[in-house]
């Protein structure tokens, strides 16, 4: 069939193995430490380090409040990240939030997840950085004036395009490109606030004299600056969708996380302040590009240095969010819940090139359709549902089932802390500030109902998707893969 439940085989940890007269594909675990890192924080440095602050301050009114939100945002995910890893070390599976829905509360919640995140969620946050990205990279061709918006478009889905083929030739290529590029935008960061330290020390701290004044009290801004926030921290959860792919996973998952989110908070916060001292609150929110207003004030000549960075550091972010989605759609297709030739790998370079040419698809669709200027709030308004049903199953295993083998264990309270964010930030907006959108977007997530039923519960596929599905197998090389027991 084209859709179906695969059984779970024994098997070591190498790539394949003969079993009863078959030759079983697997992904090989590829990624450690170092790797593991590098994902984490190539991920969550991205675009929104450049182009957030201005919007947090905007919605929380002084710069000390929008310092608050940027150190709270930091706890948030690295709350969220370890109550993650003790998942990781229970259910030792990729696929992350979709693999533990599916584990704990079963298949119907699991697949709205997979078929929102698959459709929606990835593909428009994907899109939505790669615009930007190609903001960033055509600027310089049109000085004095904004870009064409085709010119921006066709440039965008040239970058999705070129990640498609790096993704689906190896997934060592994937985590060498990670690598550099964290490291180039870590120097970058450190080019920033090395130059903040400087202004300071020459006296400019006009911005953090009554750092207080004009603060916002209202719960919906405080929300959405949460969300705008947690953009630029969106990624810390990445690892989760390869635990697969990692090498010793119940020891490199914690590490990982326990190293990458406090690098990526420090760093985020002495830019901030860095951004503060060169400008003051108001030229802050006036910036269209925070940081290039940042580099053309204190690099002068250079500050072209600063619009590279931003472009590396965008497309490092898009590798790494490409790289998580593709196995979210693949891990949904091997359980069922996506049509069978999605849960195929190729047979020589043992990446899931189906999956990820499918994500590459919805992502290109969505760069054509539109811009995604509040593409950041509504995005965080469906992570942070599925976020909160994630976290809720933690809490669920930690009380009724705690003899359950784990070598990490997170302490009750951070999940419980993470799980009231994450109701907070669902609601508080809607209370606030209720928009259609979020409607739309409701009715979009329980529109699975329509597929879930006929296609995965009663399995009623039609006849021609048998000879589809095998002739995509012969063009693109593709065949069944397996996966270890946990």
């Amino acid at each position: 069939s084209i859709m179906r439940n695969r059984k779970t085989t024994d098997s070591p940890h190498s790539s394949t193995d003969l079993s009863e007269g078959k030759e079983k594909l697997r992904l090989k675990q590829e990624v450690g430490l170092i790797s593991g890192v590098s994902l984490i924080a190539g991920t969550m440095i991205g675009s929104g380090i450049f182009m957030s602050p201005e919007w947090v301050l905007h919605h929380m009114g002084s710069p000390a409040g929008s310092l608050l939100i940027w150190a709270a945002c930091g706890l948030l995910a690295m709350f969220g990240a370890l109550s993650y890893a003790e998942l990781g070390t229970i259910i030792k599976e990729s696929g992350g939030e979709y693999i533990y829905i599916l584990r704990i509360f079963g298949s119907f919640p699991a697949f709205l997840f997979a078929y929102t995140s698959v459709i929606l969620v990835r593909p428009a946050g994907l899109a939505a950085v790669c615009l930007s990205f190609a903001e960033y990279a055509v600027a310089p061709f049109y000085p004095g004036c904004s870009s064409p918006q085709i010119v921006i478009k066709c440039t965008a889905a040239a970058c999705i395009l070129l990640l498609t083929v790096i993704n689906c030739l190896n997934v060592r290529l994937v985590m060498s490109i990670m690598n550099i590029f964290t490291a180039a935008k870590l120097l970058a960061l450190l080019v920033i606030v090395v130059g903040g330290l400087i202004l300071l020390a020459k006296g400019e701290t006009q911005s953090f004299e009554n750092a207080f004044q004009n603060k916002t009290a209202g719960i919906g801004a405080v929300g959405v600056a949460f969300y705008q926030g947690l953009w630029s921290y969106d990624g810390w959860n990445n690892l989760n969708y390869i635990t697969e792919e990692l090498k010793k996973p119940e020891v490199t998952l914690p590490r990982a996380v326990m190293i990458a989110i406090p690098l990526v908070t420090c760093l985020y916060l002495l830019v901030n302040v860095s951004y503060l001292a060169a400008m003051t609150p108001s030229e802050l929110l006036s910036s269209g590009a925070v940081a290039v207003t940042w580099g053309d004030k204190v690099l002068g000549s250079w500050a072209w240095l600063i619009s590279l960075s931003a472009v590396l550091s965008t497309f490092g972010s898009l590798n790494g969010t490409f790289f998580s989605g593709g196995r979210l759609c693949y891990i949904a297709a091997r359980e069922g819940h996506m049509p069978d030739i999605l849960s195929m790998a190729h047979v020589q370079r043992l990446t899931p090139s189906p999956a990820l040419l499918f994500t590459s698809a919805m992502s290109l669709i969505m760069i054509i359709s539109g811009n995604f200027t509040s593409i950041v709030n509504f995005f965080s308004f469906v992570a942070w549902i599925f976020y909160g049903m994630t976290i809720s199953g933690l809490l669920y295993l930690k009380i009724k089932k705690p003899e359950l083998p784990r070598s990490y264990k997170v302490p009750i309270i951070i999940p419980i802390i993470v799980l009231m964010a994450a109701v907070y930030l669902v609601l508080a907006p809607i209370i606030e500030q209720p928009q259609l959108e979020i409607l739309y977007i409701v009715l979009f997530i329980f529109s699975g109902i329509i597929l879930y039923f006929p296609l995965v519960r009663f399995k009623c596929h039609p006849c021609f998707l048998q000879r589809v599905t095998l002739h995509l197998q012969l063009f693109l090389e593709v065949a069944p893969t397996t996966r270890d027991a946990n």
